[in-house]
């Protein structure tokens, strides 16, 4: 495992994304090794496989001990979002335990956290997220805003562990990530589902977000956030070709298709994006799952 040394660990956003809250974001790692062709932080730094260049952070429980006895003394308490640019449960923190040991840090602290994975891993330390979600202390404008403390979102752009295995071949499958949905539905953690980038014409078809949707709310998934695929670049290793060359291997028949949807913008078109929007909206609504973290009276306080 190679290190690296930085001097911080804790960025504060500049504005709350309004789907995951974060006041602060932590990536106790740089690179991933699941490896998901999709993933927007691509490119030459990593290279075409991201498990080649994963690296800790060197001191990151010190800097953040140091970084959060500050902010705790300014009683700027904020949710802190792990990770926004890794996973923090790729496969060598089964050995470093630098996750863990970060959320020790953070649990002292009393600061409220958002775990965004796509890993099983997270189950073990499900006894620290319960412990932060009874005593962590929400920023004063959220306290009447939300009712959790801890959140716990799983990571998926599909529940078919086949067409998984070719978009992001290093995490672990659907089936077992629906398993760590499930046991922290159990365990009493506000989770739910970052359904995002989905396909398309291979992940968001009708009858594929209906499945999903489906399972997803049957495994305990109490909030949903879908969102349609960006690609760019034209390097070896960047997301826009890596998935071309996905569709070119395995759905030749939809490349003329993506070339026309990605032809002049990194972003689907805005009528395939609203239509999207409407259908995943009519979804949540039918299923039950809420499409924010804001508990239910506050959301429709806001509608």
């Amino acid at each position: 495992m190679q290190h690296f040394t930085v001097k911080s660990v804790l960025n504060k956003t500049k504005q709350r994304d309004p789907w995951f809250l974060d006041d602060y974001t932590l990536n106790p790692y740089s690179g991933c090794s699941f490896n998901c062709l999709y993933c927007y932080i691509r490119g030459s730094k990593y290279g075409i496989n991201m498990a080649e260049k994963v690296q800790a952070k060197s001191h990151a429980i010190a800097l953040l001990d140091k970084q959060l006895t500050l902010r705790a003394r300014k009683k700027q308490y904020g949710i802190i979002v792990l990770s926004s640019a890794t996973d923090p449960y790729s496969y060598p923190e089964e050995t470093q335990l630098l996750t863990r040991s970060l959320l020790e840090v953070i649990l002292k602290h009393r600061f409220p956290v958002h775990m965004i994975s796509k890993s099983n891993l997270i189950c073990r330390d499900f006894d620290l997220l319960q412990r932060i979600d009874e005593v962590s202390i929400l920023p004063d404008d959220l306290r009447d805003r939300v009712s959790h403390r801890a959140f716990v979102t799983f990571s998926f752009a599909t529940t078919d562990d086949a067409l998984a295995h070719i978009f992001e071949p290093g995490a672990p499958t659907p089936s077992v990530r629906l398993e760590a949905l499930r046991s922290a539905s159990e365990k009493g953690l506000h989770t739910g589902v970052s359904l995002m980038p989905l396909l398309p014409y291979i992940t968001d078809t009708a009858e594929h977000l209906e499945h999903m949707f489906d399972t997803f709310k049957q495994a305990g998934a109490q909030y949903i956030f879908p969102a349609t695929l960006h690609v760019q670049g034209t390097q070896a290793s960047d997301n826009k070709t890596l998935v071309l060359r996905a569709i070119d291997k395995h759905f030749p028949h939809l490349r003329a298709t993506y070339d026309r949807l990605f032809q002049h913008n990194h972003q689907l078109p805005f009528y395939y994006r609203d239509a999207f929007r409407q259908k995943t909206e009519a979804l949540s609504r039918s299923y039950g799952l809420q499409n924010t973290l804001f508990t239910v009276e506050q959301q429709d306080a806001a509608c």
